[in-house]
This record gives structure tokens, C-alpha cells and sequence, in this order.
């Protein structure tokens, strides 16, 4: 079973990437799941993270980025959590 539930959503969200160069994401975190990966794509177009991580010392968001690089196909050090880095709300950059 894959981490990621919806693939499709993953290849429209890397054209994206690949066509614009960068995207700014929404992001929900859910801290503290069993598994990690993206969940789900929200009603109001926010992506649903979920991470093994406690939102503690930086943890959370250092796999959130990790979950969206792979997720993605980037390198891990191209995805940067810009606003909410103690909010389960985020807006993260990804960069090609």
C-alpha cells in the first residue's frame, strides 16, 4: 500500500512544479500518526500531512518537508515550511 493516497493528485501538482517552477502549498499537519504521508487534498484545496514526528523541537516540519519532497520528486532541501512553523496550519515552498 503506497504512503500517498491519491498519486494522480501527485502528478498534477509536479507538472505544476516542473511548468511554474515553484509552488506555495497549503498544508494541514496531523503530528503523531501512525504513518506518514499526504492524506488527502482538503475542500479548500489544502493538502493533509500526515507525520510519525511530534510537533516538537522543529520534528514535525523537518518530515513534513521530507513527506512533500518525496511525494514531489524533489531533494528534501527544495521544500521550505515559510509560515506556521508552530501551527498545525502551514504554507510550505517547493522549489525545482
Amino acid at each position: 500500500m503506497s504512503r500517498f493516497k491519491s498519486a494522480e493528485n501527485s502528478a498534477e501538482l509536479r507538472a505544476r512544479l516542473v511548468r511554474e517552477g515553484s509552488l506555495i502549498l497549503e498544508i494541514k499537519v496531523i503530528p503523531r500518526a501512525p504513518v506518514s504521508g499526504v492524506a488527502e487534498r482538503m475542500a479548500n484545496g489544502a493538502l493533509k500531512i500526515k507525520v510519525a514526528a511530534p510537533p516538537e523541537k522543529g520534528k514535525a516540519n523537518d518530515e513534513v518537508c521530507a513527506v512533500l519532497a518525496e511525494y514531489l520528486d524533489v531533494p528534501k532541501r527544495n521544500v521550505e515550511v515559510m509560515l506556521g512553523h508552530t501551527s498545525h496550519q502551514k504554507r510550505v515552498r517547493v522549489v525545482i
